[in-house]
């Protein structure tokens, strides 16, 4: 900072007020700071100065980074629009790595932390995060626990809306591909499914509803039935495209066949012939309330936890037998 205030032939207390916005300064003189700045390539010592100001303006993020790059984008525009930055760590969906992003991110000092939890890591990183009381938001994953920030998609109600459209096209025997074993997101989906058996007056029968670790491998269990399903809902994505594979491989025309829908939807959804149906989440928008969320943690860490649930939106296309 002496070299940019004896460069630019001001105080060092100028030069402050310019990198710290703390106070006014004239345009010309803060002009002859910023280009002082250019030219020696000056940056502040975040980590210096979050010991006096008590944080970094910048929020950390533990997610898998084969997640949806709307998200990701949505995240960074957010954070960057509050005038913050994004400090981004990949869990690679499994707990250890997990551990691993969260002690990254903390060691960085990040204000506030958002977290999208990988299968069966319940009880590792969000308890760490609580009793260290570290802002965090849990994202798309979301937990029975009420004392936590929270938001997702809903997850009941959009999966019933799939199984009663199937029903109403008259298949009673609908099977389920489940998303990974262990997450809050996999439950309520294949709650759904019961429930839209339920109001479409279809038998729950367990042999229709099988884990796709993989997709394509279930698809085969289920075909192989004695009974098989003449419908099928995939739980989520990765499943989605698992079964299409499965389907072109044992020569299985969709929609015609076996009519096949889907949670989550994906660019390429609607590129495929047939396109397929399936249930949008509202990615962009769940990314840019995360952040909004973490930023009024931060701001009020006394306010009580709040849970939010983002509406999904239904696509209709002909994977499902439709014309």
């Amino acid at each position: 900072m002496r070299d940019i205030a004896r460069l630019a032939g001001v105080s060092i207390t100028t030069v402050s007020h310019v990198v710290n916005s703390t106070r006014s300064v004239a345009p010309e003189t803060k002009a002859k700071v910023l280009d002082a700045i250019e030219h020696t390539g000056y940056t502040g010592d975040v980590i210096a100065r979050s010991l006096v100001t008590g944080g970094t303006r910048s929020l950390g993020v533990a997610i898998s980074l084969a997640a949806n790059p709307e998200l990701l984008r949505a995240i960074e525009h957010e954070t960057t629009r509050a005038g913050y930055t994004v400090v981004l760590a990949d869990t690679h969906d499994e707990p250890d790595a997990e551990q691993s992003a969260v002690r990254t991110l903390r060691s960085r000092r990040v204000d506030g932390l958002v977290l999208t939890p990988s299968p069966r890591a319940s009880g590792t990183a969000l308890p760490q995060l609580r009793t260290l009381g570290i802002p965090v938001v849990l994202l798309d994953r979301l937990t029975t626990s009420q004392d936590v920030d929270q938001v997702g998609p809903e997850n009941v109600y959009a999966t019933s809306g799939l199984v009663r459209h199937l029903a109403d096209l008259g298949h009673r025997r609908i099977g389920m591909i489940t998303g990974a074993t262990g997450l809050a997101t996999t439950s309520e989906r294949v709650l759904g499914y019961r429930l839209g058996l339920g109001r479409s007056r279809l038998t729950w029968d367990e042999s229709l509803v099988v884990p796709g670790t993989p997709a394509e491998a279930a698809l085969g269990l289920l075909l192989e039935l004695v009974s098989p399903p003449t419908a099928v809902v995939a739980g989520d994505n990765t499943m989605l495209s698992g079964v299409l594979r499965e389907c072109r491989r044992r020569g299985v025309r969709v929609g015609v066949d076996l009519a096949v829908v889907g949670y989550d939807d994906v660019e390429w959804a609607e590129l495929l012939d047939p396109p397929v149906t399936t249930v949008a989440q509202p990615i962009a928008e769940m990314g840019r309330t995360a952040v909004r969320m973490l930023l009024d943690r931060i701001a009020d860490p006394a306010r009580p936890p709040v849970t939010k649930r983002l509406p999904t939106t239904f696509i209709h296309r002909r994977s499902c037998g439709c014309p």
